[in-house]
């Protein structure tokens, strides 16, 4: 089976930066996409961002765009999210996902719809203070 395992979680202050680190274990199974979504106190989940496997092709909440950033390195299986300008509105916890079934191939792939990944982290705390 897959496994996500993230790190770099963590208290910044306002303005500071973070990069959020997702390792992908189970490499008999290949991954199509991966993303971040992050679920704040009292709020619902909203993605974050998202990265198909072979071409790199970024997705991102229009709301992110500009200060988050996430890429991969497929040699060390991981993804990542560059957090940059931290508001303490981004205060969440943050999962990273992964969909390895091929679903982003097959169209119409909605990259912002929590149930078409197959396998979540354990979610990482990010706190952001004023």
């Amino acid at each position: 089976q897959v496994q996500l395992v993230e790190s770099g979680g963590g208290l910044v202050q306002a303005g500071g930066s973070l990069r959020l680190s997702c390792a992908v274990s189970g490499r008999t199974f290949r991954n199509y996409a991966m993303g971040w979504f992050r679920q704040a106190p009292g709020m619902e989940r909203e993605f974050v961002a998202a990265i198909t496997w072979s071409y790199s092709s970024t997705y991102y909440a229009d709301s992110l765009k500009g200060r988050f950033t996430i890429s991969k390195n497929n040699a060390k299986n991981t993804v990542y999210l560059q957090m940059d300008s931290l508001k303490p509105e981004d205060t969440a916890v943050y999962y990273c996902v992964a969909e390895t079934m091929g679903k982003p191939y097959s169209g119409s792939f909605d990259y912002a719809y929590a149930p078409n990944y197959d396998y979540w982290g354990q979610g990482t705390q990010v706190t952001v203070s004023s």
